[in-house]
């Protein structure tokens, strides 16, 4: 039961927030790194000093050439200007490197915290949203706050100090002709704030359309197979094309924004140095001022503009970074549904009896997949579901591991409402071998063990024999190391269904789930796995969805499904005696298995 995100997960809309929040939010990130944050200020505290002094220290140096010429003075003011420069571009570089490092950890936390949140969701919000999407929360949206940190929170102050200090400056050196490049400032002022309106609208479309894309290519190069076997290739681009068409669009909204902006200030710009070129050369003339001041006016409007353009440029990162940071809270205010009560316990074992209760399921409200299901299974007894598709049969599996909540009745584990347990110490006693085998890139070994130490070579071969998987396995050139491609593809569908019959094995699970697992395997694996199973009915309880009707003769217990409702419950004979539900579907089976064999 899958609830909307409050974010563009789909494109369908969007999870906005107020400036304020936000700002909060990505600080509290940055708190366990104040003391880095700190450092840097105070060295950018000094950096904006000397860059203030040095045109100062230019303009002197040119009133003692043209007024008053002294080798001695100008040679210190010179030497003085050169430990500046060097002093500044020293603060500036340790600056820097601070807080590289310290954005670089700031954004391995929450990547950490995305992945973590991501791994404890539910299965029904994964299942429900595009993978390229959450992969683009992880990786591209995280790698765009990088560059706030870096570069914009400790800038904007830096740039805002600057601006100050040199209208300071400016004042010291003449009130007269600062308060002429003042004329210019409202109209910085406004068009920086309809700046910020449109470039944030422009930044939320762009990464919205680039997250459509990414998830469209994540889906589709995945299902490349199929759309080259029904020759949809044309179909596909046009798809494609019209998703790279919105993002291309997107762009241009948010370049023409930029574009238009920065002439904007660059006129600006230009006419504060006409004015300060203008009133300055009267100023000149009438000996209010000498030509060096002029010139450090000149340098002043250079640097007073430089970090307004910078300004505007941080505010585009910084409007790239709100625009990705309400996709990724958007995704982290998304709580699970499926949580671990206040109380829940721990379990030091499992005997692996199961109980339902007049359950009743639905994964949409009203719409019950499951009504008024109750059956009981023994420690260490083998019970098969079989039924019709959507009986109900892998209902009842994903609600024993919690993979949903039930809305009325109970399950109990052992005789503890399974909603008391802890979901991590629930599944930690239970193994599932699903239909669909999902292979890790790594080595068989990786992939049979899960990166758990504990499991010793030993241990993970006496798995594999005890499946049968050793059979293939001993014909590998590497054996056990032999590489896993992605999703392991290099195995087929029956070398990968053994594998994980091993995995589950190797993890000496209490509960066994097989959902239709034995469904893709070939004749003569399948002889290999009905010896499997039967020696797997040994370790624990287990519990079968299988349409195959041969490979469940011999379980204790046979339960038939139909509609969310259980018919019939007995072993394979007895239920053949009843002539029932079960029995049709046998004799059916039995019918179409005898008719291919005279084919």
């Amino acid at each position: 039961m899958a609830r909307q995100l409050p974010g563009d997960i789909e494109g369908k809309r969007l999870y906005t927030m107020r400036d304020a929040t936000i700002i909060k939010r990505l600080l509290s990130y940055a708190k366990p790194y104040i003391k880095y944050f700190v450092l840097a200020f105070l060295y950018m505290i000094f950096t904006v000093i000397f860059g203030v002094l040095e045109p100062v220290l230019i303009g002197e140096s040119i009133n003692i050439i043209i007024y008053d010429f002294d080798v001695p003075r100008l040679f210190t003011i010179l030497s003085i200007l050169v430990l500046v420069i060097i002093s500044g571009n020293g603060f500036n570089y340790l600056q820097t490197i601070i807080l590289q490092k310290t954005g670089q950890s700031i954004i391995y936390d929450i990547r950490e915290e995305i992945f973590t949140h991501l791994q404890y969701h539910d299965i029904a919000y994964l299942n429900s949203r595009p993978t390229g999407s959450l992969v683009t929360r992880v990786t591209n949206d995280t790698n765009t706050l990088n560059e706030m940190y870096t570069s914009v929170i400790i800038s904007v102050f830096k740039n805002l100090l600057m601006i100050v200090g040199i209208l300071i400056a400016m004042f010291i050196l003449n009130r007269t002709l600062t308060l002429y490049v003042l004329i210019v400032i409202p109209f910085i002022i406004i068009f920086s704030f309809l700046f910020r309106i449109l470039s944030r609208k422009a930044y939320r479309q762009v990464r919205r359309n680039l997250s459509n894309i990414n998830a469209f290519l994540a889906e589709h190069l995945s299902g490349m197979k199929i759309i080259q076997i029904f020759n949809k290739e044309n179909v596909k681009f046009n798809q494609f094309n019209e998703r790279n068409t919105k993002l291309k669009h997107a762009y241009y909204k948010q370049i023409t924004i930029f574009g238009i902006y920065r002439p904007t200030m660059y006129f600006l710009y230009m006419l504060a140095t006409a004015i300060v070129l203008f009133f300055g050369s009267e100023l000149v003339i009438t000996d209010v001022i000498q030509i060096g001041i002029l010139f450090a006016f000149y340098q002043y409007i250079g640097r007073f503009f430089e970090p307004i353009q910078q300004l505007a440029e941080q505010f585009n990162i910084l409007q790239s970074a709100f625009a990705s940071s309400e996709r990724i809270f958007g995704i982290l205010d998304t709580k699970a549904e499926i949580l671990d009560a206040d109380d829940a316990i721990e379990l030091e074992d499992m005997e692996g009896q199961i109980e339902f209760k007049n359950v009743w399921f639905a994964y949409n409200e009203g719409e019950w997949i499951l009504k008024d299901v109750s059956f009981k299974v023994r420690p260490r007894e083998s019970v098969a579901f079989v039924g019709a598709t959507g009986a109900g049969k892998t209902t009842i599996l994903a609600l024993i591991t919690r993979n949903y909540d039930i809305q009325k009745g109970q399950i109990l584990i052992d005789g503890i409402d399974i909603q008391q347990i802890k979901k991590q110490s629930l599944r930690k006693y239970i193994g599932q071998m699903l239909q669909d085998v999902f292979m890790f890139s790594g080595t068989i070994r990786s992939n049979i063990v899960l990166r758990d130490e504990t499991i010793s070579d030993e241990r993970m071969v006496q798995a594999c024999k005890y499946v049968n998987a050793n059979y293939f396995i001993d014909k590998l050139e590497h054996k056990y190391e032999e590489p896993v491609r992605e999703r392991g593809n290099n195995f087929s569908l029956g070398e990968r269904q053994l594998l994980s019959f091993a995995r589950t094995i190797v993890h000496d699970p209490k509960v066994m789930i097989l959902d239709e697992a034995t469904s893709n395997i070939d004749t003569e694996t399948e002889q290999l796995i009905q010896e499997s199973l039967k020696k797997m009915m040994n370790i624990g309880t287990m519990l079968i969805v299988a349409h195959r009707l041969s490979t469940i003769q011999h379980v204790d217990k046979i339960i038939v499904l139909s509609k969310g409702e259980i018919l019939e419950q007995g072993n394979h004979q007895e239920l053949l005696k009843e002539r029932g539900h079960y029995y049709k579907l046998y004799r059916l089976q039995y019918q179409n298995k005898s008719e291919d064999s005279t084919d």
